[in-house]
């Protein structure tokens, strides 16, 4: 068994788990619903996820500037020059925003190719953040990529300033519908993978894996922080 299913093992066992909650159950149970209309594989004893009392609640501040953070390490994946990244970090103030990898990447003039891939498809992660903060209305289901053009256009309009200002944070219990949802969308896909076939009813694996990260991020999963955030099913 990894460290993360452990964590999420023993998290689960403290006393205050040992009995999930109504609300835990609701919506596990929904999102059981959902997948099996759906023709997605599931289990029934994959665990329930934290409900809305033992949830870590991030602020409006706090997941813009990640949003932000993201955003410009995307854009910069996606292979926009050095001078421009900077004039951007620049521009947000964003130089305390990022993590440690991402400073990293960020301020690495030349970044290798699989780097670049793998910050580019942090679009995925933004976009769930955006969802959070209420500029994108849903989250469609994950069998495509996001409308990446759309989703910098939300950063492009405004300063940082404007895009605290402009953002609707989500409840935490919608957040959570979703952390659950996601959970269990990507034990499916992990579970064809392992048995060398497609990701089941179209899931795009990818988008499933970033939206899964940025999820349990939000509901501060495990207490990790964002470079360490673990997605195991």
């Amino acid at each position: 068994m990894s460290q993360t299913n452990e964590e999420r093992r023993k998290k689960i066992q403290k006393p205050e788990h040992a009995q999930p909650s109504k609300e835990a159950l609701e919506r596990k149970a929904r999102s059981i619903a959902r997948l099996n209309g759906e023709g997605v594989l599931v289990i029934e004893h994959l665990p329930v996820i934290e409900d809305s009392k033992n949830t870590k609640t991030r602020t409006v501040d706090e997941i813009a500037k990640r949003a932000i953070a993201v955003c410009l390490t995307a854009v910069k994946g996606e292979g926009v020059g050095q001078a421009t990244i900077d004039s951007l970090v620049k521009k947000y103030g964003a130089n305390k925003f990022f993590s440690p990898k991402e400073a990293a990447f960020i301020n690495n003039p030349n970044p290798t190719q699989q780097e670049r891939i793998q910050f580019s498809w942090r679009y995925e992660c933004y976009w769930a953040l955006l969802w959070a903060l209420g500029y994108v209305d849903t989250l469609e289901r994950p069998e495509g990529v996001c409308d990446v053009a759309k989703a910098v256009r939300f950063l492009r309009d405004r300063d940082t300033a404007q895009f605290l200002k402009d953002a609707k944070l989500r409840p935490i219990a919608t957040i959570l519908d979703e952390a659950d949802l996601i959970y269990r969308y990507h034990w499916a896909v992990v579970d064809a993978r392992l048995k060398n076939k497609e990701a089941p009813a179209k899931l795009e694996g990818g988008v499933v894996q970033e939206r899964h990260y940025a999820l349990n991020w939000l509901i501060g999963y495990c207490g990790q922080d964002w470079d360490d955030i673990s997605t195991d099913t």
